[in-house]
């Protein structure tokens, strides 16, 4: 049971009923696996998108394991996240050869687009920017990566045309 002094926002999925059902299936059906709480988190991304910290809180505590072994996994392993997504993801990337092609003028150009930085989501609630490290296409540097979609040799002038995408 959810605890008033937890301090829960009530938009967490833990404090809505419907999706606290949901996490509370996802730990039912693997808690007995091996490496359930990995099982148990990756089914809960999957889900619902994201793994906030009152759901980490909470999967320790029905698991019974420290609080610092979740947050432990989710922190440890990049495809987990902590806040909701937006519906498409915006990435930069941020190698090499990106990053020496311009990279920085595009994310630049992005937040005067999309009104918000790297690791953040629009208001609207469409779109998420990323920083990513190396997408394997040097040779077409500088890269922005909208869902599955990479774009090479971006130029800022032709970033808003790519970022429409990610407003719809």
């Amino acid at each position: 049971m959810i605890n008033v002094q937890d301090n829960i926002p009530t938009t967490d999925p833990v404090a809505i009923p419907e999706k606290r059902a949901v996490i509370d299936q996802i730990l039912e059906e693997n808690r007995n696996l091996p490496g359930s709480v990995m099982v148990i988190l990756n089914e809960l991304q999957a889900k619902i998108g994201f793994v906030s910290p009152a759901m980490q809180g909470y999967v320790a505590k029905k698991m019974r394991v420290p609080l610092q072994q979740v947050h432990g996994v989710v922190s440890f392993y990049s495809f987990f996240t902590t806040e909701a997504r937006g519906k498409h993801t915006v990435k930069f990337c941020m190698g090499t050869a990106c990053y020496v092609g311009g990279a920085d003028q595009l994310i630049e150009k992005s937040k005067q687009v999309l009104g918000v930085a790297p690791g953040h989501t629009t208001a609207d609630g469409m779109a998420t920017v990323e920083i990513c490290r190396c997408v394997g296409a040097c040779s077409q540097a500088p890269v922005v990566v909208v869902d599955e979609e990479m774009h090479g040799r971006v130029r800022p002038n032709k970033l808003q045309q790519i970022l429409r995408k990610a407003q719809s």
